[in-house]
């Protein structure tokens, strides 16, 4: 993204809601102070949907993170009623219920990487793995058909070609609307399953919410895994503290959440509003900058040293009130799985390249690594 310039050539910043190009040539408004990011995931006046979505300002192609999304007239009690029916499913009890499965999970992707020897690649062998065959299992996708639906996931992230992260948004659709006649048929103690049972769920609705949890609950701890073991094994003191003191490692998974890079969210005006004394028209594109606000240094001391003892206040990474995200509780799991383990099984393990070498996912609108050598 680009910031706006005057006539002048100086660039135009309305304190922190700035005017800004999207990497799609679209205008819009960029918003990075840590309280009006906060406050905005919770404003009505903001929503994922545009009355003309085929004319709206756009990040990227991506399918899911790129532009409007939804029903402009039912967003909002669409959106509540969705959540109602799949929070009890991710709630904080059934996942720490959940936990000594991801657990053994993660111990068999360590056991793998650890049988193949140093040097690995600890995004290959772990990071793109656990997280689909947690979601796989809860959902209760065949493990047989688990690794199969990587393709898609991997191809609807896809920032710069729109065909193909529909193609794949599609084809990954019509899987899981089989799946849903065949959890009709034959249910299981599964997820899916509970939610065929449900009568205001349609093949269609309950393929629909199938498909956006195995994306959404697959890429996000993806990147999240790879990103927060890249900053983890490159900063040796953090490293050290969390090898020295693992009980740390629910507050060390909350600073990796912060520190990363995090996707820059694009949000619709529903009606004319000011942010800040900046007045946005309905229509107009936001972005929710959450790098910038987890990095706010008027929030976090020292904003861009990892500090996993860190007290301050929470990270905005899986959103905020209404819009947190449902999945978090899961998410949470998985990244203490893998960063208690790691420490403890790996506790020698360095980067295998500079820093600066680690290949980045950069075709992809979530970001990420695409591979991080490690040796031990």
């Amino acid at each position: 993204m680009t910031l706006e310039t005057s006539a002048a050539g100086c660039p135009i910043d309305h304190r922190t809601i700035r005017r800004i190009t999207t990497a799609m040539g679209h205008e819009g408004w960029l918003v990075s102070e840590y309280d009006h990011v906060r406050k905005l995931f919770s404003d009505p006046k903001l929503g994922r949907a545009h009355p003309a979505p085929e004319t709206a300002a756009r990040v990227a192609e991506s399918t899911f993170f790129g532009g409007p999304m939804g029903d402009f007239a039912t967003e909002h009690a669409e959106h509540e009623r969705m959540r109602g029916i799949l929070q009890p499913h991710f709630a904080p009890s059934k996942m720490r219920a959940f936990r000594g499965r991801v657990e053994e999970i993660a111990s068999g992707l360590f056991d793998t990487m650890a049988e193949q020897g140093s040097p690995a690649d600890l995004y290959g062998a772990v990071a793109a793995r656990l997280p689909l065959m947690a979601i796989g299992e809860l959902l209760g996708v065949p493990v047989g058909e688990r690794d199969g639906l990587r393709g898609w996931t991997d191809a609807m992230a896809v920032a710069t070609d729109g065909l193909k992260a529909a193609t794949a948004a599609g084809e990954m659709l019509k899987y899981c609307l089989t799946l849903v006649v065949r959890k009709r048929a034959d249910p299981a103690d599964d997820v899916l399953s509970r939610l065929c049972e449900r009568e205001d769920l349609t093949d269609s609705g309950a393929a629909m919410l199938a498909m956006v949890m195995l994306f959404a609950g697959h890429e996000t701890s993806v990147v999240q895994i790879g990103m927060g073991a890249m900053h983890l094994l490159r900063d040796r003191e953090q490293w050290q503290m969390l090898v020295d003191r693992p009980e740390l490692v629910a507050g060390a998974t909350e600073e990796l959440l912060r520190v990363p890079n995090a996707v820059g969210l694009p949000r619709y005006a529903r009606e004319d509003f000011k942010v800040d004394g900046v007045e946005i028209g309905a229509g107009e594109l936001v972005v929710l900058d959450l790098t910038a606000a987890n990095h706010d240094a008027a929030v976090f001391q020292d904003p861009d040293r990892i500090d996993i003892a860190r007290k301050e206040a929470a990270h905005l990474t899986f959103g905020y009130g209404v819009r947190y995200c449902v999945g978090a509780p899961l998410a949470r799991v998985e990244l203490q799985a893998v960063y208690s383990q790691l420490v403890s099984r790996f506790p020698t393990m360095r980067l295998a390249v500079d820093p600066a070498d680690v290949r980045m996912r950069e075709d992809r609108f979530t970001g990420g690594v695409a591979e991080l050598p490690v040796i031990w």
